[in-house]
């Protein structure tokens, strides 16, 4: 009989053990989370001017300003202009 009851009790520590650490676990995650809207509220700005600087490249681009750059001729090479932080997994 104290068998059963010590198990019980042995069972019982560890739920409450695994309730501590879900616990803390949902706290990290919150916590990251928050980061990451904070980071993103942060980044409108630089995203809404960046927005303006391509919009205002693209409609200057009408073909009479850029001269030799802007006549239509065919696709040989493709640009892609990249925008990202220097942050990652790589490092700096």
């Amino acid at each position: 009989m104290s068998g059963a009851l010590k198990e019980v009790r042995n069972r019982i520590y560890s739920i409450n053990n695994t309730q501590q650490i879900t616990k803390a676990m949902k706290m990290v995650s919150a916590a990251k989370l928050r980061r990451a809207q904070d980071a993103i509220i942060k980044m409108r700005p630089y995203a809404q001017k960046l927005q303006e600087m391509l919009s205002n490249i693209v409609s200057n681009s009408d073909g009479s300003a850029g001269g030799a750059l802007t006549k239509e001729r065919a696709i040989e090479k493709v640009l892609l202009i990249v925008v990202t932080s220097d942050r990652g997994l790589c490092g700096g």
